[in-house]
């Protein structure tokens, strides 16, 4: 699973500046996979709002008199075995993935980040108990744990944000909480306790902004791997089901004409590649450019 080291990014920051904004948008500019990247992202976003633009009619409707059309003028990449239009079910799959995408790091970041935060601060007990849960979730591969709480809740858009939501988990608590130790001993936390600061304040006044670096390229990334995750769930046919127009769900779909009409998995494959790829490319760039030890 794709996870940023602690120790690249988690240092105290200079205060956020209009100056040290242009420096961090300079870097990333330079940076030409980045912004290969933010391209490809924002053609998936554009895609999926306007969807219905770039794609009259109903992309779930069946046809099957063109059933299994190779690539034509009328369907640029073709039908799949119900004859519905694969650009069309790409297109709008683009939406599916991205609030997937947008949901898993929610959850992620919702559970993980205050948790992350006061195992962190707290240490002892708290912490002891926090990351043997933790290590108990590390211990199943990400997708798999994905796929055991899918079987427990059951198949659906729904339960399929919430499994690999909670499978992105134990990645953000890590993640804050290596921030959170390099950071609470620093001398303006030391003096905010010493002035009888409330701990939910120092949490989120003095030590939350240190953790926002790597938790926005941990988030890119995540991006990137729970497009991934929910392909193949669909793939496997416990995600999202048909006839929802889901890349993976696609692909699970294509299996059968894979060698004498390859063009039904080709070009959803495509997508997901192109998708993950990008939301990584991105990832790298910004660490890149945040870190101020990396010069580009």
């Amino acid at each position: 699973m794709t996870e940023i080291k602690e120790d690249n990014v988690c240092q105290p920051r200079e205060p956020l500046s209009a100056s040290r904004f242009r420096r961090n948008w300079a870097k990333l500019r330079r940076n030409k996979a980045a912004l290969v990247g933010a391209v490809l992202i924002l053609m998936y976003v554009l895609s999926a709002l306007l969807a219905p633009v770039l794609f009259t009619g109903n992309p779930s409707a069946p046809n099957l008199i063109n059933s299994l059309e190779t690539p034509t003028l009328k369907n640029p990449l073709g039908t799949d075995e119900l004859g519905r239009s694969i650009l069309g079910r790409i297109i709008y799959g683009s939406r599916i993935s991205l609030l997937i995408a947008v949901g898993v790091v929610s959850v992620g970041i919702v559970l993980g980040i205050p948790l992350g935060l006061v195992s962190g601060y707290y240490g002892g007990k708290i912490d002891f108990s926090i990351q043997r849960v933790t290590d108990t979730l590390l211990a199943f591969p990400g997708f798999l744990l994905a796929l055991a709480l899918v079987a427990v809740l059951g198949v659906g858009f729904k339960n399929t944000v919430i499994s690999i939501g909670i499978s992105m988990v134990p990645m953000y608590i890590r993640l804050v909480r290596g921030c959170v130790l390099s950071v609470r001993e620093e001398d303006y936390v030391e003096a905010a306790r010493a002035v009888g600061t409330r701990d939910v304040i120092i949490l989120i006044r003095h030590i939350l902004p240190n953790v926002m670096v790597p938790i926005t390229v941990q988030t890119s990334l995540s991006m990137g791997m729970a497009i991934l995750f929910a392909a193949g769930l669909g793939f496997l046919g416990i995600g999202v089901q048909p006839p929802t127009p889901e890349w993976g769900t696609m692909l699970g779909s294509a299996r059968s004409y894979l060698f004498h009409a390859p063009h039904v998995a080709t070009f959803p494959g495509i997508a997901i590649f192109l998708a993950v790829l990008s939301f990584n490319l991105l990832g790298d760039g910004l660490r890149d450019a945040l870190d101020p030890r990396f010069k580009i």
